[in-house]
């Protein structure tokens, strides 16, 4: 939340869809708080401090700024539950946020309009695209917190036994230093793209992606390696796409707002880096409770050291061939 010149404040109110009219103190005397608790919150959020005079608040940050605080007094969450939950918000939202700025921004240049002329065409974009998007996000956040909520609802709350893959590509600093930047941001777009429809449609779920990198998770070893083979499998017609190669482990994993932790996610990170071009590699356990299951091959992998995490003892995993 920032000052900015006549053009951008302008520009803001349209996405805002409300004039700003309230300073912070104003916002936090309406909400009934102090305005160093009003700005813990902020933070949170994602929101710069402002000046104390800076009249950039609309009536939904006072709206917003009640329902945390009622959310609070009502015993729904602790004070840093709720700090924690306004967290994930305004990571995921700023994500969200940027990539959709950036979509905007780059239709606008496909259709030629001047550079002066972008701050009326993005008026006259939010009028169309802001409600129809707000509305597609919160369909959104309810169906993925439906299906969160019905995987967990029977769980103990902290560590869960998930197989957790790391698939990455190879060699991609270096080629990030030999093509243009579109053709980069073209192939990073193919990439995680891809790479989240394989996930999803199998069973999996996509943890984050890095650019380069995917981490996801599943309930089962045999989901995790049809992930990981179908990953390698359905990028490698791509020429411009470097080689894949996916690191597997299966364990204790500690999830926490929206991320996963502890040594079975290393293990995986490790195996991924030492996992061949082309190729599955998996941990002990995981090929374990993957040798029963049908339609996988598991070949017995070099000995490896890795740092932390002693001697590795893992296969190399492809499919089974054909009778």
């Amino acid at each position: 939340m920032t000052v900015e010149d006549p053009h951008i404040d302008l520009l803001a109110e349209a996405f805002l869809r409300q004039p700003r009219r309230y300073t912070s103190r104003q916002v936090a005397a309406m909400a009934g708080v102090p305005v160093y608790r009003a700005r813990r919150y902020w933070r949170a959020l994602g929101f710069a401090n402002v000046a104390d005079d800076a009249v950039v608040f609309t009536e939904a940050d006072v709206d917003a700024l009640k329902t945390l605080i009622n959310l609070v007094g009502d015993g729904c969450y602790d004070e840093e539950h709720m700090l924690l939950v306004t967290r994930a918000l305004g990571r995921a939202a700023a994500s969200l946020a940027e990539s959709q700025a950036e979509l905007g921004a780059e239709t606008l240049d496909l259709a030629g309009v001047p550079l002066a002329q972008r701050p009326t065409a993005w008026r006259a974009r939010a009028d169309r695209v802001v409600p129809s998007l707000e509305q597609l996000l919160v369909y959104t956040w309810r169906r993925q917190l439906a299906s969160a909520a019905g995987r967990i609802v029977d769980q103990e709350v902290g560590t869960v036994r998930l197989a957790v893959g790391f698939a990455d590509m190879v060699g991609f600093t270096r080629l990030s230093r030999q093509i243009p930047e579109r053709e980069l941001a073209g192939l990073v777009e193919r990439f995680e793209g891809r790479s989240a429809d394989v996930v999803t449609s199998s069973g999996g779920r996509v943890v984050k992606t890095l650019g380069d990198s995917v981490l996801f998770v599943a309930d089962l070893a045999r989901v995790a390696a049809e992930i990981a083979l179908h990953l390698v499998e359905v990028h490698a017609p791509d020429k411009a796409m470097p080689d894949l190669r996916v690191g597997l482990a299966i364990g204790p994993v500690i999830s926490r707002m929206g991320d996963v932790f502890g040594t079975t996610v290393n293990l995986a990170s490790r195996l991924t880096s030492l996992a061949p071009a082309g190729g599955v590699l998996a941990d002990p356990a995981l090929a374990e409770d993957l040798s029963a299951a049908a339609g996988f091959a598991l070949l017995p992998a070099e000995p490896m050291i890795a740092k932390g995490l002693g001697e590795l003892l893992p296969s190399l995993v492809r499919r089974a061939p054909r009778v």
